[in-house]
């Protein structure tokens, strides 16, 4: 959510600040700007509330010079989506960009409003610019100890870079609880949410840890911790190439990452199966490893499409290790009075690893006596994965699209190994753990021929992407799958979809079901198909349009349609079967005109409450 990208250098900045900033476009936003210090040391700003684009040809259009500065996508918390609340705000002489939450804003802005300071904007962004001019006027402090000063009277999560009309030589970054992530050049450094934006400019990174304060000039960066002493940190040199964040042949970035999954599963398996088909993390030691084996129970935290996979996972927990577990939204969870159970092991999953909700459940349960914490997660520096006593990385790579696909699979995936690599801790189901892991070797060839079927695919999305309801149904571990092709449907073309287990159909959803009701039914040929088809029986007697995925016909109807799925065996099925719903969201979107990769209201990272 939001986007930040600083630069202080000795070249014109203007057209980095551009193209860095709609590289960040994929966060969500729905406004932008930039401000920059010019050769007279003025601040240049320039606002407008839509798409990079826009910004673009009104910052052309007045051939501004500056050499040290910031752009900024917003997305709307405090205030309307307007120009005057579009970052960079101004104060005199202070200027910043600011991502998170300022959570006493409101008593902050009376208090500066009783000093005689004048809002022009709604947000909790321009009571931050009014408090560092206040502080600095009180004292004169320099730009460091006004930043040290005033961050103590703000409360929540948020990171901030703050630039001095009368000192055009630094920035300030400040890290407190959302990401900030340095990048060093030659003569010149940066400063971004994420290091996707500054990749054309350099393979070097400083990542800021918690309560962190930077002071970036063009040739020195000072770092400093959170009680003001001076610090080093590690820089990391990115393996991430410039062309893995680009479309390629693809439309969108959300179809590149569905076709990239085959690719991304096996990467997320490599060096982690040995010959005697069992699983080798060697992320975990020997000690972490043990308290898998003293684990009674497990509970899991997660948002959205890994809240998804986590309720998958509970089933493989439950009858393949034989432990208890547990799946609760991390929103919910940190909301509510806890009972721990005994012997409990803690996990998170989450793609970005800067999930505000999931980030304060991991914090909340250091409190409460779990044996450990885990987190499974797609971002290695990322502030879950710093947090949390161990971790296991999806490999997925970097994902672009709003509306997650092949992290997805890819948590299912390490789910589905880590409940693997247990049973054969415990000594417990070894031949079932060895057809497991043989079946995750074929699972990439499988995800392959359903791309084949594409266009059946396509077809299918034409003769739904008018319709204003969808229903989906599966049984067992295949109703999580449901939950999250309902969700797909919903985030990119905002058509309303619900997922409910098959047999729950006869308990209210069946009142729904007429002909112009679309249902699509996750019906592999398992263990539980008789009860799937009895549920098909009741909607097709109801003349609802279904649509059943299998990889067995059932006997077809005049309002039944077959999509065939390749076979593969009923605990690796729902990481198959999600595919072809994915592809089902992406071309109603499609034929629809929406935004894919952008879908409206929604950011890629959540990082605010």
């Amino acid at each position: 959510m939001c986007g930040i990208v600083a630069a202080v250098t000795k070249r014109n900045i203007i057209n980095f600040l551009l193209q860095s900033i709609k590289k960040l476009e994929y966060r969500g936003y729905d406004s932008s700007g930039l401000a920059v210090i010019n050769k007279n040391s003025d601040i240049v700003r320039i606002r407008c509330v839509g798409k990079v684009n826009v910004l673009s040809k009104k910052v052309k259009k007045k051939k501004l010079f500056g050499n040290i500065g910031f752009a900024h996508t917003r997305w709307a918390t405090h205030g309307k989506i307007s120009k005057e609340n579009t970052h960079p705000h101004i104060s005199s002489n202070i200027v910043v960009v600011h991502n998170g939450i300022i959570e006493n804003s409101s008593k902050l802005r009376i208090l500066l409003e009783k000093k005689g300071y004048t809002f022009n904007s709604d947000t909790d962004t321009e009571v931050i610019a009014h408090l560092l001019h206040l502080e600095q006027s009180k004292k004169g402090l320099s730009l460091l100890k006004t930043v040290q000063k005033s961050i103590l009277q703000l409360n929540g999560n948020y990171s901030m870079v703050v630039m001095d009309a009368k000192n055009a030589s630094k920035l300030i970054a400040v890290r407190s609880g959302s990401p900030l992530v340095i990048g060093l050049g030659i003569k010149e450094n940066f400063i971004a949410s994420d290091q996707i934006a500054l990749l054309s400019s350099t393979k070097r990174f400083i990542y800021l840890e918690e309560g962190d304060i930077a002071i970036v000039k063009a040739k020195k960066v000072n770092i400093f911790n959170k009680d003001g002493v001076i610090i080093e940190r590690d820089e990391i040199k990115s393996n991430v190439k410039y062309k893995s964040v680009s479309k390629g042949k693809y439309k969108h970035y959300m179809e590149k990452e569905i076709y990239e999954q085959p690719l991304s599963i096996q990467k997320t398996l490599n060096n982690r199966i040995k010959e005697d088909k069992t699983i080798h993390f060697s992320e975990l030691s020997p000690k972490e490893e043990n308290l898998f084996l003293k684990a009674e129970h497990i509970q899991i935290v997660a948002c959205g499409t890994s809240y998804h996979a986590a309720l998958v996972s509970k089933y493989w927990f439950e009858s393949l290790a034989d432990i208890p577990c547990d799946v609760e939204i991390a929103s919910e969870f940190s909301s509510r009075k806890l009972a721990i159970r005994k012997n409990s092991f803690f996990i998170t999953l989450s793609q970005s690893g800067e999930t505000a909700d999931t980030l304060e459940a991991l914090r909340i349960s250091k409190k409460l006596g779990y044996l450990g914490n885990l987190t499974i997660c797609n971002m290695k520096g990322s502030s879950l994965v710093k947090e949390s006593d161990c971790c296991l990385s999806t490999e997925a790579g970097i994902e672009i699209g709003v509306a997650s696909t092949k992290s997805f699979t890819a948590q299912l995936t390490v789910l589905l190994m880590l409940i693997t690599k247990i049973m054969h801790l415990k000594r417990k189901n070894i031949m079932i753990a060895k057809k497991i892991v043989k079946s995750l070797h074929y699972l990439p060839s499988k995800i392959k021929k359903i791309f084949k079927k594409n266009t059946l695919i396509e077809k299918v999305a034409n003769n739904l992407y008018r319709k204003k309801n969808i229903l989906f149904l599966g049984r067992g571990s295949q109703y999580p799958i449901a939950l999250e092709g309902a969700l797909k449907v919903k985030e990119i073309s905002y058509i309303h979809a619900e997922a409910y287990p098959s047999g729950e159909l006869k308990h209210g959803p069946l009142a729904l079901i007429d002909k112009n009701m679309p249902v699509i039914i996750i019906a592999p040929n398992d263990s539980l198909i008789e009860k799937t088809k009895k549920s098909i029986q009741e909607i097709s007697a109801r003349e609802g349009k279904i649509y059943v995925l299998s990889d067995k016909e059932v006997n077809l109807e005049n309002n039944i349609n077959f999509i065939k799925i390749p076979y593969i065996e009923e605990i690796i099925a729902p990481i198959l079967y999600i595919v072809p719903l994915q592809l089902f969201s992406y071309y109603i979107a499609l034929k629809k005109g929406k935004n894919i990769d952008q879908p409206r209201n929604l950011a890629k990272s959540v990082t605010v409450e």
